[in-house]
């Protein structure tokens, strides 16, 4: 997308548009602290999936079918992939025992920050692409080579205090365990204590760090248009809080999603080790990112699971 100053009012009117969404979050739908349940969860998922059909119907609209057809595919990818960030959501908040009213603040605002974080990433990663055009294949091969790992790994570890980040707040702050009405800093007897809601936070936002290294590369295989990568990220984990409460009930019982995430990554990878010689059309890449998210979830519901699993 070139530069003018109707793609400048574009990304303005997005802008202005996710803080409003964010605002509707903050002091409407989450106005009180509360545990969000099923019902709720869902509805806030159809919610934020609805919001992101009605854009890519504006994408269609103003940029074109090719845009749209990119925007759907890059979502798709970004969405299947942070499914797999729930796994490891569940296991932070369940390290930390942060209560169940409590953890939707925190995605909220690892989310925000992961919105910055990804913005660099993506200007980075596209500049790159544009400048070395051989980095594409540097990516493919890493994700390629992270969908098999993915794939053999049997079970995810948290350890926070070999977390590099995590030490450091602890060298710079007191920590305390008093969750103190959902607040992440307080005073005790004059002196300011870090609690751990924030140290969950910061585990948050450096997974979702760690994340972003495999799941941009994937989207870039898609589209290079930093227009389109970014606001497919975006609706993306905007709608991966309510989803988390959505799925962290029954998530166990997708125990092949896994093994469609890796195989995504694994054929995203593989479009771009071969894009100097052949490239896959986006409609070819949507459809099969569809058919491995319907098998993984059919395998999932029609094996019965065994003793051992």
């Amino acid at each position: 997308m070139q530069s003018t100053p109707e793609n400048a009012l574009l990304w303005a009117g997005f802008v202005v548009f996710i803080i409003l969404m964010l605002l509707l979050d903050l002091v409407v739908f989450n106005r009180k602290t509360h545990e969000i349940k099923m019902k709720e969860a869902l509805l806030l998922s159809l919610f934020w999936i609805s919001l992101a059909i009605a854009f890519n119907l504006g994408v269609w609209s103003y940029l074109g079918h090719q845009k749209a057809l990119e925007f759907l595919a890059a979502y798709l990818i970004e969405e299947s992939l942070s499914i797999d960030n729930l796994f490891v959501f569940i296991l932070i908040f369940a390290y930390f025992q942060v209560n169940p009213r409590y953890q939707h603040k925190i995605l909220f605002w690892g989310i925000v920050g992961a919105m910055v974080l990804r913005a660099i990433f993506i200007i980075t990663g596209v500049a790159l692409i544009n400048k070395f055009h051989w980095i594409i294949y540097l990516f493919g091969a890493f994700l390629i080579f992270t969908g098999i790992r993915m794939a053999m790994d049997q079970e995810t570890k948290i350890e926070p205090d070999k977390n590099p980040v995590i030490r450091l707040v602890k060298r710079l702050f007191p920590v305390t365990t008093d969750h103190r009405f959902g607040h992440f800093f307080v005073r005790i007897d004059g002196k300011l204590f870090v609690t751990s809601l924030f140290i969950t936070l910061i585990m948050i936002e450096f997974t979702d760090v760690v994340f972003a290294v495999d799941s941009i590369p994937a989207v870039l295989a898609i589209s290079k248009d930093p227009f389109i990568v970014y606001t497919s990220n975006v609706f993306a984990i905007l709608g991966l809080r309510s989803l988390y409460f959505a799925l962290s009930a029954i998530i166990n019982y997708f125990r092949y999603l896994k093994f469609g995430i890796s195989a995504i990554l694994a054929f995203v990878g593989i479009k771009m080790l071969i894009s100097g010689y052949y490239i896959i059309p986006t409609w070819i890449s949507l459809g099969v990112l569809l058919l491995i998210l319907a098998i993984s979830i059919l395998l999932s519901v029609v094996i019965p699971k065994t003793n051992d699993e």
